[in-house]
């Protein structure tokens, strides 16, 4: 199995059949074994029965059900584990990526690249519902993940499956793959792809995820930066307040000892101590983040490296299977 694309489907029956015959003759042309994976979101307007037929049909596909909507980051999150290529292709299933650019996109990966993802730089949708809310959050994310990508948000994208395979999606991650996957050292190219108008169905997205991403952006760059140790974070801005509180007990100890002065009704003794009790909060809280890591990287055998090969005596030994080149098979 060289090629496995695989497709999150949420309530896209009018775009399947039309979608599913441009992938088949897209992949025929390649010469490469393939498979065509669709997970169903839990959709509720025949897309399912529709895969079922496709699947009877067509010996390439497979198909995974959900019994309900868990979102487009699971959708991928099981395709990722149960796809059997050497490599993934991800596109959407509401017909505005164009399959006619999956063999760029193999091409481009041949090059050397872990993953390539596409840009779509002529996007075909509305601009204040659609193109604003994504100009801004790509800059936001490109702002703070330092990930050099135009286009977070497009779906159509080619992965090595080791890559694919270490990627631990929650929530929404799925918008935030080229920085999780830069995290693990992977090498990431993009290219322009070709956006069609949505002709079926309406967009599952709006104004209202921009402030989605702002919060999951917290998470993804705390996991990236701090996720094996955390108390270099809570404890800093523990050690800042503790400090901040120790200069101004300390001026209010003199003015008082001093001077007689009266600080009982000060709200500067108030300040110092609330910053006394938050920075002790704060050192304890990076304390117990430090247990939890300890205890998830340990209770999982799970190593804070990725290995990309090993040298053994006068060989290499690869650590993950990787693909020939495509334009020779």
């Amino acid at each position: 199995m060289d090629v496995s694309v695989i497709i999150p489907i949420y309530n896209e029956r009018e775009s399947i059949e039309q979608l599913h015959d441009e992938l088949c003759a897209t992949m025929s042309g390649l010469g490469l074994r393939y498979e065509i994976l669709y997970i169903d979101d839990g959709s509720r307007d025949g897309s399912r029965d529709l895969l079922k037929r496709i699947h009877a049909a067509d010996p390439h596909v497979n198909v995974i059900l959900f019994r309900k909507n868990f979102g487009q980051t699971a959708a991928m999150s099981a395709g990722f584990k149960h796809a059997r290529g050497d490599v993934f292709v991800t596109l959407d299933g509401d017909l505005q990526n164009d399959p006619a650019d999956i063999p760029r996109l193999l091409e481009t990966l041949e090059d050397g690249y872990d993953l390539v993802t596409g840009w779509r730089k002529d996007r075909k949708d509305g601009f204040i519902r659609r193109r604003l809310p994504s100009l801004v959050a790509n800059w936001i994310i490109r702002r703070t993940t330092q990930v050099k990508v135009h286009d977070y948000g497009c779906m159509l994208k080619a992965y090595r499956a080791e890559i694919a395979r270490g990627l631990r999606l929650y929530g929404e991650m799925h918008r935030f793959i080229p920085a999780i996957a830069d995290d693990l050292g992977a090498v990431i190219a993009e290219i322009e792809v070709n956006h069609r108008p949505r002709i079926h169905g309406q967009s599952k997205y709006g104004l209202g995820r921009t402030v989605r991403v702002v919060l999951d952006l917290v998470t993804v760059k705390f996991l990236s930066a701090f996720s094996t140790r955390p108390i270099q974070v809570f404890g800093l801005l523990g050690l800042l307040l503790g400090g901040a509180a120790g200069m101004i007990l300390a001026w209010l100890t003199v003015q008082k000892v001093l001077f007689a002065a009266e600080i009982g009704g000060r709200p500067l003794l108030l300040l110092g101590i609330l910053l006394a009790v938050t920075g002790v909060q704060l050192v304890t809280l990076g304390l117990l983040g430090e247990m939890l890591a300890r205890t998830y990287h340990e209770s999982q055998d799970k190593p804070v490296y990725v290995v990309a090969e090993i040298l053994e005596g006068r060989g290499v030994r690869r650590v993950a299977s990787t693909i020939a080149g495509f334009r020779g098979r």
